[in-house]
């Protein structure tokens, strides 16, 4: 595996193990997970019976982040790079009566739930996103990073997220995400990618419309320059849906640890939408680090727990590059 084949399938490899990881704690207060789980989860656990969106979900198993992820880069791939919004608005529904039918309640997330809702009475996909400011976009949009770079990035951003999430706030979250995988796709350093990041979320924040907001490149910038514990995390940076709360959470634990299995354990046990800023975080230090950053076991796991084959969709994302 040359080593950009490493970092590609690193990225995909480090989203599904974040997520995983905060499977379990997702949607818990910190509190809850120190009492569950201690300071920091060490692993893979099941969900139990109370958790409020994945109750009963075995150890390893994904969430709606990894899904929506996959669903995304086979999309990126049979449209040569290039996602259709009515095709993506589509397979999303479908995706969810799928999920409904398995007893998930794990589902489309209130930005992506009301565009499409919009859409299915004949709204016009050019406005349907117009109130979408949660991490929706920037948690499925890994693929689209491996796929491009350059000029054309957030180009390819946007068509991927503004039926669900076309507003400044939103799509310069999704750009600082797309912008970090491919620069560390191309070799770059977490602190190299996190620059990209800062500069593609700032480029991004004109498109699609304004909503008020926090300016989700400043608090980046911001949040990667603290000391990255989970108290200020948690309290500090916040680690709610909204992109401008959890998308620099994630940047600040990607920073934060040098080690990248330590970095995606902290960022499912900061509490919050854990399952979201640890795919986050895992997919920028994998594909920073590469895919043998994490231990072989944990690969092994959440690729049988899942059924994924995430080598052989980096392989194609990487030939439209």
């Amino acid at each position: 595996m040359t080593s950009v084949e490493a970092r590609a399938v690193g990225a995909l490899y480090g989203l599904a193990i974040g997520d995983a990881l905060g499977m379990p704690t997702q949607s818990l207060p910190r509190a809850r997970i120190v009492e569950l789980h201690g300071e920091v989860i060490d692993g893979f656990r099941p969900a139990p019976d109370d958790q409020p969106l994945a109750a009963g979900m075995p150890a390893g198993a994904i969430t709606d982040d990894t899904e929506q992820a996959l669903l995304l880069g086979r999309l990126v791939v049979e449209g040569n790079g290039v996602v259709d919004g009515h095709e993506l608005a589509r397979r999303l529904l479908a995706w969810e009566d799928e999920m409904r039918a398995r007893g998930s309640l794990d589902l489309l997330g209130p930005s992506t739930k009301r565009a499409l809702d919009a859409l299915l009475v004949g709204g016009n996909i050019a406005e349907t996103g117009r109130f979408g400011t949660t991490n929706g976009a920037a948690m499925r949009i890994t693929p689209v990073g491996i796929a491009a770079r350059g000029p054309e990035l957030i180009d390819r951003v946007v068509a991927a997220s503004a039926p669900t999430h076309n507003t400044g706030l939103a799509l310069s979250a999704a750009a600082a995400v797309a912008a970090a995988v491919s620069a560390g796709v191309d070799g770059a350093t977490i602190a190299e990618a996190t620059t990209a990041a800062v500069a593609a979320a700032r480029d991004a924040a004109n498109r699609g419309y304004w909503v008020a907001g926090a300016d989700v490149s400043a608090r980046i910038a911001w949040a990667v320059s603290l000391e990255p514990t989970t108290q200020n995390l948690y309290e500090l940076v916040g680690t709610s849906l909204l992109a401008q709360e959890s998308v620099p959470a994630a940047f600040a634990v990607a920073n934060g640890f040098t080690d990248p299995w330590e970095a995606v354990r902290v960022a499912a046990s900061v509490g919050g939408d854990t399952d979201t800023i640890a795919a986050i975080a895992g997919a920028v230090v994998g594909a920073c680090h590469g895919v043998e950053a994490f231990p072989p076991d944990v690969r092994r796991t959440v690729a049988a727990v899942n059924r994924l084959e995430l080598e052989a969709l980096a392989g194609e994302l990487l030939e439209l590059r």
